[in-house]
């Protein structure tokens, strides 16, 4: 079994207060909650089967039940009718086998770990005798004072790591936990005093389940027909579903013959294997929410319900395809009948004008009597009604969201749009709304956000210029336009591509008779100290940028890698150029005694203009090629690239050559790359533009720098 797990809820009567266990339990199933665990040690198994058979009603199937110990009562509660969908077993409570053998294959058996030992237990066990573990807890907790020594996240994180089981973090478990305890590999959160203890229980179960989902895609299944032409039916769900952030699936269950212009064909493959489709996806996948469309006859649409029934999916949405648009109807009278039982797995159901007389048994007379219809439909299934007005006559285009058990009508509306690219829209919208309500929205944000996305998405479908009649919609114009289509590279794909740009560039240091001449023990004084009295006037400078950037970096890690660096270039590389300009004074104003030349003036104001000009990740871009550049040569230099004398202790400048393969320097240079290449991965398309013409430019102003000594002192 793959039973969603991410939220759990453990009930206390003492924190439910006067609002009582079962309210607690509609309202939080209402906001999200997948699993409810009757828990009530002072109640006697006689109190706790009246309590799961009043639970089972509240649930309506929204949920899974479990009880927390009373195998007995689940027992006697399935005898009077009650859903219940298995237990929690304390390590000391009735054997998991016993449990396993009375429920079922099917049920849902959840065990106490929290100790080596435990796990052992686990292992040992026949495969499928328990579906998940409870482990806490997490932090100490006043629900349970006679609990273990708390884990801790840490602790969590390791257990989990090492459990064969899907693990549930229980045990004073907080909303601003949900992050941290997903990223140490809980499968779930069971919450106790967070949820019962609320004053709104499914505000607060909404809020744990849109951070749970947080940064991730939303898994949307759609269950319906097949179109060709890519405009209706699963494609265009799957299409809908990415462009709303979701990660989309398809059983299909039906097989059409049709383009723009109409259908042709349809074959119903057999419901085996549907069937089939449906259970490869929900023994594997954690559904987060299904569309259904097109169900073609009265043996499909009772296989869907059937694994509906099973799954349990956290939200359905689904679209009534029951009258084509020619006005034919498109279901048999059985099948129309299994439909309308089916709308009671529905969360949201989505019908037009046409689809709505079909399900309450007349024609609506004007609008007014569209959501007086759609209400009685709403409150006979238990489900939100979005009845759309697309069909009406008129310059608007009316929708509108009924929920008779909450009392809401929100009513939606805008100019109709000119566009015979209308293929599609019910499936696109359908698919959009499951999307939307599974990453957390309400129903009214979710269909005002999925309207718009719509309506921008019909404006744009008359630039496909797919076929001859009726065209799609343009699923993905949004995207296009705002996000184009240029990928984002990996930090390490803009590591090996920003040291190919600057190819020529560092083959022309190579060749620079400065370079040559510095290996190879040739160099004059002059030159030397030439290049030391500028490289110590551009360090003076250097720092004070390094300094900038530190002041701007985004994180305290960057704020103090950045200032070392700049503290480095003060105390540790002044000292060695002064060790050979003012050997007497140290570093001082004999140190800096040069004019500054050409080409240290140009790099640093090329530095300075950046610098100051506010923008952190062109500023450290900028810098790079002071580390990136000087740390490449001196490990070419010391692997005997330019020559072997260039090792030899005895060489005139060894001891300068020494300072550029510094492992210190090598390892600040691999932390500058790996900084700068993050910030470009991560910056829009313009901004890493920006970076790499800075990069560019400042490894030019090297080579430059590089070229200025031979240039005032040839070397002959």
């Amino acid at each position: 079994m793959n039973a969603d797990l991410s939220l759990y809820l453990v009930t206390d009567p003492e924190l439910c207060g006067p609002r009582g266990v079962v309210e607690t339990v509609r309202q939080a199933v209402d906001g999200g909650v997948r699993i409810v665990q009757l828990r009530d040690k002072s109640a006697t198994d006689a109190e706790i089967v009246e309590q799961l058979v009043e639970l089972s009603h509240v649930i309506a199937g929204r949920a899974r039940l479990v009880v927390n110990d009373r195998l007995d009562a689940a027992l006697v509660a399935r005898e009077r009718g009650a859903r219940v969908d298995g237990v929690h077993l304390g390590q000391g409570d009735a054997s998991v086998l016993r449990a396993r053998e009375a429920l079922g294959p099917d049920a849902l058996i959840g065990l106490t770990a929290n100790s080596a030992a435990h796990l052992d237990a686990v292992r040992a066990l026949p495969p499928g005798t328990v579906d998940h573990l409870g482990v806490g807890v997490i932090r100490p907790t006043l629900t349970k004072p006679d609990h273990p020594p708390a884990l801790g996240i840490d602790g969590f994180r390791v257990f989990a790591a090492a459990s064969p089981l899907p693990c549930v973090a229980i045990g004073g478990v907080g909303i601003d936990d949900t992050e941290a305890l997903r990223e140490a590999g809980a499968a779930g959160l069971a919450v106790v005093s967070a949820l019962c203890a609320a004053d709104d229980p499914g505000r607060v179960a909404a809020e744990f389940r849109r951070r749970w989902h947080s940064g991730t895609a939303p898994r949307i299944l759609s269950i319906a027909g097949s179109d060709p032409s890519g405009g209706a039916g699963i494609q265009a769900d799957l299409k809908s579903i990415a462009a709303n952030g979701g990660y989309g699936m398809a059983a299909i269950t039906a097989l059409t013959a049709q383009n723009t212009e109409g259908v042709r064909g349809v074959h119903v493959p057999p419901t085996d294997f549907l069937r089939a489709q449906l259970e490869a996806l929900s023994d594997d996948v954690t559904i987060d929410a299904v569309k259904i469309g097109m169900l073609a006859d009265a043996e499909v649409i009772r296989t869907v319900g059937t694994w509906l029934d099973a799954v349990r999916p956290p939200i359905v949405v689904l679209d009534p395809v029951m009258v084509a648009t020619s006005g034919d109807r498109l279901l048999d009278p059985e099948a129309e009948g299994e439909l309308h039982r089916l709308l009671r797995h529905a969360h949201l159901i989505t019908p037009n004008l046409a689809e709505l007389a079909v399900l309450v048994g007349r024609v609506p007379a004007d609008w007014p009597d569209a959501l007086a219809a759609a209400e009685e439909l709403s409150s006979e299934v238990g489900a939100m009604v979005l009845v759309k007005g697309g069909h009406l006559p008129g310059e608007e285009a009316p929708d509108a969201l009924i929920d008779a058990r909450r009392g809401l009508r929100e009513e939606f509306t805008g100019p109709r749009i000119a566009t015979r690219n209308t293929h599609g829209t019910g499936c696109s919208l359908s698919s959009a709304l499951a999307t939307r309500l599974a990453q957390g929205e309400d129903a009214t944000t979710a269909v005002a956000g999925a309207r718009a996305w719509l309506r921008e998405s019909l404006r744009e479908g008359e630039s496909l210029r797919v076929g001859r009649g009726q065209g799609p919609i343009s699923h993905f114009a949004g995207l296009w336009t705002r996000g184009g289509l240029e990928t984002r590279p990996a930090a390490a794909e803009i590591e090996a591509d920003w040291w190919r740009q600057i190819a020529d560039t560092r083959a022309a240091i190579d060749e620079q008779p400065f370079i040559r001449a510095l290996a190879d023990g040739t160099l004059a004084r002059e030159p030397f100290l030439f290049y030391l009295a500028q490289d110590a006037l551009y360090l003076r400078d250097y720092a004070r940028v390094l300094a900038e950037a530190a002041r701007l970096a985004p994180t305290s890690a960057e704020q103090a890698f950045w200032a070392n660096s700049a503290h480095g270039s003060i105390v540790g590389e002044l000292e060695l150029h002064a060790a050979w300009l003012s050997p007497s004074q140290g570093v001082g104003a004999a140190t800096f005694i040069a004019e500054p030349a050409p080409a240290t003036i140009a790099y640093l104001d090329h530095l300075r203009s950046v610098a100051f000009g506010g923008d952190y990740r062109e500023l450290i871009a900028a810098l790079l090629p002071c580390f990136w550049l000087y740390t490449d040569l001196g490990q070419r230099l010391h692997a005997g690239e330019f020559g072997a004398h260039a090792r030899d202790p005895r060489h005139p400048y060894a001891s300068w050559l020494a300072t550029y393969a510094d492992p210190a320097f090598e390892e600040a240079t691999r932390r500058a790359i790996e900084v700068v290449a993050a910030a470009a991965a991560a910056a829009e398309p313009a901004t890493r533009a920006r970076m790499l013409r800075a990069f560019e430019t400042s490894s030019a102003h090297e080579l430059a720098f590089f070229a200025a000594p031979t240039e005032v002192h040839p070397v002959v």
